[in-house]
């Protein structure tokens, strides 16, 4: 087993969160954040795509010609988005109303196309289903944590957090604060390097 791919595949949606790092998927994230109901379900539903197609891709990486890759993973990730479709219509019919529309873009959410190709066509299934299961909690965290917060400034009286202008402000923040954090992180674990370093 390799320990830095299994930290590097476990830790991707905190140290290179798709949202707060690497800044995908930006349409859904601000047209859904508005409440954490609907951030949450198109979260989980996008964690779910990512999973499975990062499995299928993993599983067919040696099958699929190079030429046609591309158009093969999206044909991978447009079935299970039908799937997650189909069962939000039959058994969230509430929660489908609400974030029914953005479920088609699943499809070409840069999230889940880049991982398909960045990684999941590189690598094990195993490892590329911790990457998505890693990313896609990445993703929905941070759908979540922008939500909640929209949802308190919407309820205290600021109805501009309800636009995309207020999603964006929200958002610009959060991303501050987080990569500000992990500056801290990184300033320390590298300060926990040299101490070690001069130890030996």
């Amino acid at each position: 087993m390799d320990i830095k791919k299994l930290k590097e595949t476990a830790l991707g949606g905190i140290l290179n969160n798709p949202v707060f790092v690497l800044v995908l998927g930006m349409c859904p994230t601000i047209g859904m954040s508005t409440n954490v109901t609907n951030a949450l379900g198109l979260g989980l539903a996008t964690a779910f795509v990512l999973v499975f197609s990062n499995v299928f891709v993993s599983l067919l990486r040696k099958v699929i010609p190079d030429k046609v890759r591309l158009p093969s993973y999206i044909i991978i990730i447009a079935t299970f988005v039908t799937l997650v479709q189909l069962f939000l219509a039959k058994f969230l019919p509430s929660l489908n109303a609400s974030i029914g529309r953005f479920i088609p873009l699943i499809v070409v959410n840069c999230i889940i196309l880049g991982r398909a190709e960045a990684f999941a066509s590189k690598n094990s299934v195993g490892y590329s289903a911790l990457d998505g299961l890693s990313m896609g909690l990445g993703f929905t965290c941070s759908l979540v944590i922008l939500g909640g917060i929209r949802m308190l400034l919407i309820a205290a009286g600021f109805s501009v957090f309800s636009t995309a202008a207020g999603g964006f402000i929200t958002l610009g923040l959060l991303m501050a604060l987080f990569n500000f954090i992990m500056l801290l992180y990184r300033n320390h674990v590298k300060a926990g390097l040299l101490k070690g370093g001069e130890a030996l």
